[in-house]
C-alpha cells in the first residue's frame, strides 16, 4: 500500500478491479482505495498475472503492507526449491531474493516502494519459529502461499495469515468472524464459506438470548441491513467505524479548535443587488454555458476583500514562530460528500477571471460529488468558504481549516422586511460569519475584511472598482 498523500498511514480498499488469474499491464488501474483525504485509483507498475489479492474490499491496510502479488515473466507463483534440497528450503528463498535484487527495481507495491518497517500480521496457530531440518516436509505447503513480491522484500510469508479466498474473507468480515479462530476444512488448509458459517454460529447464538422466541434468525438480517462499513449491535443501535475522510476530518477539527484561538464575527446585510446581478450574468454571452450562482459572486467578493486586506491570508508557523503571509489565494470550498466533509481548493483563485472562477467552482463541486477529489486538490489551501445556507441555515461558527487563518460561513438568502431608502420593503437578506485565528488576525482586521465582503455584495459594482 503506497502513501498516496503527505504523511498518510493507512487506506481502505474500496474496490478491486482485478481477480486472481487476470492479466495486468504496467499502468493499468487495479484498485480503488480511500485515504484520509480522498478516494484514489492506483495503477500496477508492471506486467504479469495476478496471483493473489491479499486483502478483501472493506479492509483498512497500513501503508507499506503488500496488498497484491503478481507473477511476472511467466514464472510460477511459488519459487519453491526442488525436493532433494528440501532441508535447505528455509534459507534458499531469501538467498535467491538477495541475488535477484541488484538486477533492477522490484515493483512490489501498487505505486511506490515498500515501507522500511515489516508488515503486522496475526500469527497463525502453530506457525512459530522455523521448523528443524528433520521436519522440512511439514513446512512444504508454506511456499505455496508465499507471493513472489513478499519473498523478495522480506515480508512475513502469507502462510502466517489464514488461507482463504477474497469472497470468504469478505464473508468473515461481514459476519464478524476472525479468520485466525476458524478451523479450515478445505484442501491445503484453506478456509471455506462453510467453515466461516460454522464459526459464526456459536458466536451469533448469544445475541438473541434476550429474545428467547427467535434465537436463530437474529444474525441473518444484520449483514444485509447494515452497510459493510457499519456494525449493528442490536435493533436499536448501529455503530459505524470512524475511518477514512471522516476520521481525518475529526482529528483535524479537534486539533484546530484546541490550537488556534477562534473568534467569530457576523454581519447581516441586503444582498438583493447581487441576486439581480446573478440573473443578469446568466444571460451574458461571456458566461454562456457556465454555472452562475450566488456562491460565485460571494467567492469573487472574498477575493476582492483579500486583495484589500492581504494580512487576512496568512498562516501561523509554530515551529519557526513566524506569521507566513501568502501572496496567492488557494480558495477552499467545503463540500459535503457521502464519505464526509472535504475541502478541496481552487489553486491561484486570485488570478482567475469570473468565467474562469465559475468553471473552477463547477469542476471542484462535480469532482467532490463523484468522490474523485485528489489529495493534491485538498492541500495548500489559504482561505475557505463553507456554504451552510444551502441547508436552510441562517449562519454558524465554522472551525478553521488547519493551516489557514480564516473561514467564511455563508448563510441562507431569504426574503425579509428590510429598511431600504427609508421605507420597509421586502429584500433579499443574508448573514455571513467569519471565524479567524486571533493570533494572526485582530478584531480590526477581521472586522474590516468582513465589512468589505458585505459592501461588495451590497453594491456589486464595487467588484469592478475594487478588483
Amino acid at each position: 500500500m503506497p502513501d498516496v498523500g503527505e504523511g498518510l498511514t493507512e487506506a481502505e480498499i474500496l474496490k478491486w478491479y482485478v481477480q486472481p488469474g487476470d492479466t495486468v499491464t504496467d499502468g493499468q488501474v487495479v484498485i480503488e482505495v480511500e485515504t484520509a483525504k480522498a478516494a484514489v485509483e492506483l495503477p500496477i507498475p508492471f506486467d504479469g498475472t495476478v496471483h493473489e489479492l491479499l486483502f478483501p474490499e472493506g479492509t483498512t491496510v497500513d501503508v507499506g503492507q503488500v496488498i497484491i502479488s503478481v507473477n511476472v515473466g511467466g514464472e510460477a507463483a511459488p519459487a519453491a526449491p526442488a525436493a532433494p534440497v528440501a532441508e535447505a528450503a528455509p534459507a534458499a528463498a531469501p538467498a535467491a531474493a538477495e541475488d535477484d535484487e541488484p538486477k533492477g527495481r522490484q515493483p512490489v507495491l501498487v505505486g511506490y516502494g515498500v515501507a522500511a518497517s515489516s508488515t503486522k500480521r496475526r500469527p497463525r496457530k502453530g506457525a512459530g519459529s522455523p521448523a528443524p531440518a528433520q521436519t522440512a516436509p511439514a513446512a512444504a505447503p508454506a511456499p505455496v502461499a508465499v507471493s513472489v513480491p513478499e519473498q523478495l522484500n522480506g515480508h512475513a510469508p502469507v502462510a502466517d495469515r489464514p488461507l482463504a479466498k477474497p469472497p470468504v474473507r469478505k464473508l468473515a468480515k461481514d459476519l464478524g468472524v476472525d479468520l485466525a479462530t476458524v478451523t479450515p476444512t478445505g484442501p491445503d488448509g484453506i478456509i471455506t464459506r462453510e467453515d466461516v458459517h460454522a464459526a459464526a454460529a456459536p458466536v451469533a447464538a448469544p445475541a438473541p438470548a434476550p429474545v428467547a422466541p427467535a434465537p436463530a434468525p437474529a444474525p441473518v438480517p444484520a449483514p444485509a441491513a447494515v452497510p459493510v462499513a457499519a456494525v449493528a449491535s442490536d435493533a436499536r443501535e448501529t455503530r459505524v467505524p470512524i475511518k477514512g475522510v471522516r476520521k481525518a476530518t475529526a482529528a483535524a477539527m479537534v486539533g484546530s479548535a484546541f490550537t488556534a484561538p477562534h473568534v467569530t464575527e457576523f454581519v447581516t446585510f441586503d444582498i438583493t443587488r447581487t441576486m439581480k446581478l446573478v440573473e443578469e450574468l446568466k444571460s451574458d454571452k461571456d458566461m454562456a454555458g457556465l454555472r452562475v450562482n450566488p456562491l460565485l459572486l460571494i467567492a469573487k467578493a472574498v477575493l476582492v476583500a483579500v486583495k484589500r486586506n492581504p494580512e487576512i491570508n496568512a498562516a501561523w508557523d509554530e515551529a519557526a514562530q513566524e506569521i507566513v503571509l501568502k501572496h496567492y489565494v488557494n480558495l477552499g470550498i467545503a463540500a459535503a460528500t457521502p464519505r464526509g466533509l472535504i475541502v478541496p481548493n481552487i489553486k491561484d483563485a486570485h488570478a482567475q477571471t469570473l468565467p474562469e472562477l465559475s468553471k473552477s467552482l463547477s469542476e471542484l463541486v462535480a469532482t467532490a460529488r463523484e468522490g474523485k477529489t485528489t489529495p493534491a486538490a485538498m492541500q495548500g489551501g489559504t482561505f475557505t468558504i463553507t456554504n451552510v445556507g444551502v441547508f436552510g441555515v441562517d449562519t454558524g461558527t465554522p472551525i478553521l481549516n488547519p493551516g489557514e487563518s480564516a473561514i467564511l460561513a455563508v448563510g441562507a438568502i431569504k426574503l425579509q422586511p428590510w429598511v431600504h431608502k427609508g421605507k420597509v420593503k421586502p429584500r433579499q437578506v443574508t448573514t455571513l460569519a467569519l471565524s479567524f485565528d486571533h493570533r494572526l488576525v485582530d478584531g480590526e482586521l477581521g472586522s474590516k475584511f468582513l465589512a468589505d465582503i458585505a459592501a461588495v455584495l451590497e453594491q456589486p459594482k464595487r467588484l469592478i472598482t475594487w478588483a
